[in-house]
């Protein structure tokens, strides 16, 4: 099972490194990281999205208890939350088609941040499917390069 946990950790050098080390260590495959600042400039906030059954995920939490710069951890897998990803998306273009991608670009309400005289590099921001479905479409077209965030995610409502 997919899991998304929340961790809060100090704002120091190689924290990032020791996180990945553990998972590494522990033969479990970070899916998605994502980590930045929080309202605290002292504190960051990571998002890791992991596959691990539940005595995994257990290992995994107690471990992450260990390291010193761990502040909080919180698994919001089955919270009501928001969830988004970025890409960026390079893509062939030129006179015939372009029409084309620009109608799909909004459909998904994507926008373009680039021409170029052969090609264009779209934006969008959504939830994991709606990323996959646009680069699903776009490859067609042919995909030059591509790079995505993560996964990013706040529970919903007053709780943090």
């Amino acid at each position: 099972m997919q899991h998304i946990l929340s961790v809060l950790v100090e704002n120091r050098s190689g924290v990032l490194s020791r996180v990945a080390g553990l998972f590494s260590r522990r033969g479990y495959s970070i899916d998605s990281i994502a980590v930045g600042p929080t309202e605290d400039a002292a504190v960051s906030r990571m998002v890791i999205v992991v596959e691990a059954d539940e005595e995994g995920l257990e290992q995994i939490t107690k471990q992450l208890h260990k390291l010193i710069d761990v502040i909080k951890i919180h698994d919001i897998t089955k919270e009501a939350r928001v969830e988004r990803e970025l890409a960026l998306i390079k893509v062939q273009a030129d006179a015939q088609n372009r029409g084309d991608i620009l109608q799909i670009v909004d459909i998904f309400r994507a926008k373009i941040v680039d021409v170029a005289e052969k090609s264009l590099v779209i934006e969008i921001t959504g939830d994991t499917e709606k990323v996959d479905a646009l680069i699903q479409l776009l490859r067609s077209f042919g995909i030059k390069e591509l790079v995505r965030t993560g996964r990013i995610a706040m529970v919903r409502g007053m709780r943090s």
